[in-house]
């Protein structure tokens, strides 16, 4: 008596696949009329899979084109998916090496939508828990990171993040959107982001970009601790997560010219 109903699951789980399997590296972002297009169904349960699957983080749209693409959740059903990437393989004699420098927990991170998202992470000898892990989400403007990664966008990417609101974690969090402006110009002026209790407080970190073959920032490098145990304005601790993240960047192909 069950058949029709299990067979109707059978073929929505199906068809999520589908969709997930429609993006490709040609066609990153698809509107649903696209997909719906594309795989010969109704647009109406091609938009209801999205919305099912953007819920559980396995795509995310874009509120400016409305086009969906690819959530990094899917990096979080296996980890043999993360260590397998060139960049945490290039970059994970580094990561080690810095964290036996600053004896401090050190992290690689990449911009997805409006959030920065966690996809390495090299404990030190004395972590502070919860502070971050492989996945996790983070606000740009509160976060060494997110702030290196959003500095680096074009001006509209920059402008729409700006124009939602700067919500308030901490005392600390920069809320004004020209103060905000000034720091991300900062930022690119010297090459490394630093954020002291502005989204947790009692937690500092430091971050600085990682540049593909292109010379395009696309990760970001990041080493945090709690406040009583490092002092990102430290210069030593500055010039060694410069000199990591390009030493990460040289890996990936990328050489200043």
């Amino acid at each position: 008596m069950s058949k029709p109903n299990e067979d109707y699951l059978l073929s929505s789980v199906k068809n999520a696949l589908r969709i997930l399997r429609s993006f490709s590296l040609e066609e990153p972002e698809k509107k649903v009329t696209e997909l719906a297009s594309s795989l010969g169904l109704s647009k109406s349960t091609v938009s209801r899979l999205l919305q099912t699957l953007a819920s559980e983080g396995f795509v995310t749209k874009d509120p400016t084109t409305q086009k969906y693409r690819l959530g990094l959740t899917i990096l979080h059903l296996n980890t043999i998916v993360t260590s397998h990437l060139e960049i945490n393989r290039e970059a994970q004699p580094i990561l080690q090496q810095l964290v036996r420098d600053i004896q401090e927990t050190a992290h690689i991170a990449v911009l997805d939508g409006m959030d920065v998202v966690y996809i390495n992470r090299v404990e030190c000898q004395r972590p502070v828990q919860a502070l971050s892990h492989i996945g996790r989400r983070n606000p740009l403007h509160c976060t060494s990171s997110g702030k290196v990664l959003l500095s680096y966008q074009e001006y509209a990417k920059t402008e729409s993040y700006i124009e939602q609101g700067l919500a308030r974690y901490t005392p600390n969090t920069i809320t004004d959107p020209n103060a905000f402006r000034n720091a991300l110009k900062t930022i690119r002026q010297q090459g490394y982001a630093i954020s002291i209790e502005e989204l947790r407080e009692g937690v500092a970190s430091i971050a600085a970009p990682i540049r593909d073959y292109t010379g395009k920032v696309v990760y970001a490098l990041s080493v945090i601790g709690p406040v009583h145990r490092m002092n990102p304005y430290n210069p030593s601790i500055i010039a060694k997560v410069k000199r990591a993240a390009n030493e990460i960047s040289e890996k990936l192909g990328y050489w200043k010219t």
